[in-house]
């Protein structure tokens, strides 16, 4: 049973946009929205919050389904040439006998995992469309649909973006038999499109956007039709793709069409801030300050990244050029936004060998400015006002506390701790849309 809304909370501490600001009042409306948000006040009958108050973290990168397959990918196969292709094959068998049932059991216990650690949102890259054989359900939305009450019944915030996948590979190859549930024409795209958009209307904890797979699952000229078809409903809908994950994606790209996938995308499409680019991992120095310049957010999973062998994001080049980025949890081998920040920067320390590589500036706090980058970025590629503790943003919200000591003096030393060195570090609430989600 959820908890009641409330609509007044006081923190000691809490991570604004401008910074960390003590004794912090909070106001929301009936609807879950933050309307007034006031620091250096008095709490009076408001709701004492005991931790230091962050924003609640967009994941912005999530195939649910995988949430029951993590962690039973890890037996050596008998060639002992494992990768990310050799997965995709186990994942394949996976689906043969998963229903709708099971996709929504799996995706509301996933769901309320990401609520326990510090997600409040999430965008759920959806493309088990139809049933075991490829047929489609007798509601075309009907997986789509589970998703949706799997989500409003954890109390998670989500953007869904049924996935347009048509191809097996670049240039229009044949899709497999295995790919089969995955798969769309132009046409049957849209009307998924146009069936889905009554469940959202202008609901504030909803967003519907698209999601076409990749560049080898999705032909450019293919891929304009697709957005048109978006576009009609919502011009300002978010649009997340996968991209140049992996090297050999890059090389067959190159066979294909002699350009890199990220170079192809950028010379057939207009690409800007409505784009999320998922993975982007090998990139050309020019393809790199391509996404940073032109508003897209690069979607780093990287305990997935790193668990199918893709390779590390050049962050703090990209970063340096202005990119905005956000973080997903994808195959659901961890669920915690807090390790994929302390991959996000342990893995650039490796490459670098040197620490605090992606500080914003001497002195700051390397978590601190990580947590507000992939807020920001999360915001923007899930399409919806979340992300920041202000005024029009949704209340979502969480409560961080130390079991060892009191860190009332000291907020960003608890998030630096809470990444790098969590032993302690609990979430003790996570409020979405005002309520706390919490399952105790």
């Amino acid at each position: 049973m959820q908890n009641p809304r409330s609509s007044r909370w006081f923190a000691p501490w809490a991570l604004l946009p401008s910074g960390w600001c003590r004794d912090v009042l909070m106001e929301g409306d009936a609807a879950g929205n933050l309307v007034r948000v006031v620091p250096d006040t008095d709490p009076g009958d408001a709701t004492r919050l005991n931790g230091v108050v962050i924003p609640g973290v967009p994941n912005v990168h999530s195939h649910a389904f995988q949430f029951a397959l993590a962690g039973k990918a890890e037996r050596a196969g008998p060639s002992r040439a494992d990768s990310f292709w050799t997965w995709r094959e186990l994942m394949y068998g996976f689906l043969s006998d998963l229903d709708p049932d099971g996709i929504e059991a799996i995706a509301t216990r996933l769901y309320r995992a990401m609520l326990a650690r510090g997600y409040t949102s999430v965008g759920e890259f959806h493309y088990v469309h139809h049933d075991v054989d490829g047929r489609p359900y007798a509601d075309p939305a009907e997986t789509s649909r589970r998703l949706l009450r799997a989500a409003e019944t954890a109390g998670i915030g989500i953007t869904l973006l049924p996935v347009y996948y048509e191809d097996g590979g670049f240039g229009g190859a044949p899709a497999g038999p295995r790919q089969s549930r995955f798969l769309h024409n132009p046409d049957g795209f849209g009307r998924l499109l146009q069936a889905l958009a009554p469940d959202f209307g202008s609901r504030p904890d909803r967003r519907l956007g698209i999601a076409p797979h990749s560049l080898r699952a999705v032909r450019p000229d293919r891929l304009t039709e697709v957005l048109a078809a978006l576009n009609d409903l919502d011009p300002n809908a978010p649009i997340h793709l996968h991209i140049a994950e992996q090297p050999r994606e890059v090389a067959d790209c190159l066979d294909w069409c002699g350009k890199r996938p990220v170079e192809l995308l950028f010379d057939t499409t207009a690409v800007d801030s409505r784009w999320c680019l998922v993975h982007a991992t090998h990139l050309s120095d020019e393809e790199r300050r391509a996404i940073a310049t032109c508003g897209a957010v690069a979607g780093l999973c990287l305990t997935t990244e790193a668990n199918l062998g893709d390779g590390l994001f050049p962050a703090e080049s990209y970063l340096a050029e202005g990119g905005s980025i956000g973080i997903g949890s994808d195959s659901h081998v961890c669920v915690d936004p807090a390790e994929e920040l302390r991959w996000l920067e342990n893995g650039q320390r490796l490459i670098t060998g040197r620490r605090t590589v992606l500080a914003d500036e001497p002195g700051s706090s390397v978590g601190t400015g990580l947590l507000q980058r992939v807020c920001r970025g999360g915001a923007a590629a899930l399409g919806r006002e979340i992300g920041a503790i202000a005024a029009g943003f949704r209340a979502d919200f969480v409560v961080l506390s130390d079991e060892f000591e009191s860190t009332a003096e000291a907020p960003a030393t608890l998030v630096d701790r809470w990444i790098f060195a969590p032993a302690g570090i609990r979430v003790v609430d996570t409020v979405v849309g005002g309520r706390s989600r919490l399952v105790n």
